[in-house]
């Protein structure tokens, strides 16, 4: 019954925080799973990217209702991206689970850092758009590199990685942040998926934990959607505090397994 609770609470915590800032919310899906659901470090990874998967594809039927997806682009990244998460997961399978939580805490500094910069309007990348019929060959080429590239990173620390997919689908294809934002929710799922089919190919996923997990995260987005309607004027203001606790977690698994590349505190 507690780890029930535990993971809804951490499934609405991660939903919550994605519809209320828009994004980031996923890199805590393996911490949260590791350390306050209580689940071991492959198996908090496989079962975070089935839960991340899934939002991201409810999510994504959500932009692609308002038509925020350019789909030829959407759909060569997230298969070029299905190879490069399948190889980056079988690698973060063999790879020793506190070096692999280590190396993921240094992303997490990363992510956080980008959170902190400022970002485009919403309505453009601040580069002419490549328009949809005009996808030409090398155009289509700097997908595929971009996207083997972000797919094997998901799937080696088991994320979504919208935040390496949005900035890759802007600068190989220059297409407006909306578009961006909305193409990305696909190949997010689809990294997540594969990454997800993968660990439970070796028995590392929790079904149980990650529908549960799931399920609070429906709850949450909705509640953080509907937040973020209200606190619109704050968002800075609320990526700031965000990338904040993202920076303490991030020190803290930092701290945790140090250990694993001989370092002590």
């Amino acid at each position: 019954m507690e780890q029930l609770i535990l993971a809804i609470l951490s499934g609405g915590a991660v939903g919550f925080t994605l519809g209320l800032i828009g994004g980031g919310g996923s890199i805590l899906a393996t911490p949260l799973m590791l350390y306050v659901v209580g689940l071991a470090p492959h198996r908090a990874i496989g079962t975070g990217a089935l839960a991340v998967s899934v939002n991201a594809f409810v999510n994504f039927a959500g932009h692609a209702r308002k038509r925020n997806v350019r789909w030829r682009s959407a759909i060569i990244f997230a298969i070029l991206g299905i190879v490069g998460a399948l190889a980056g997961s079988t690698l973060g399978k063999q790879f020793d689970g506190k070096k692999l939580l280590f190396l993921f805490a240094i992303l997490m500094i990363a992510v956080g850092i980008l959170m902190l910069r400022r970002r485009a309007p919403a309505g453009g990348s601040g580069a002419e758009a490549v328009d949809e019929g005009s996808l030409d060959l090398r155009t289509s080429l700097q997908v595929c590199v971009a996207a083997l590239i972000v797919g094997a990173l998901s799937g080696f620390f088991g994320i979504g990685g919208g935040f390496l997919i949005v900035p890759g689908l802007l600068f190989s294809t220059g297409m407006p942040m909306i578009f961006a934002i909305g193409s990305s929710l696909l190949s997010v799922g689809t990294f997540g998926l594969t990454t997800a089919v993968n660990y439970a190919a070796s028995g590392l996923v929790s079904w149980v934990v990650a529908a549960e997990f799931i399920a609070g995260g429906v709850a949450g987005g909705l509640i953080g959607t509907r937040v973020a309607m209200t606190l619109a004027p704050r968002r800075a203001a609320l990526n700031r505090v965000f990338a904040g606790l993202v920076f303490v977690v991030a020190i803290y698994m930092l701290y945790r397994n140090a250990a694993s590349f001989g370092m002590q505190f």
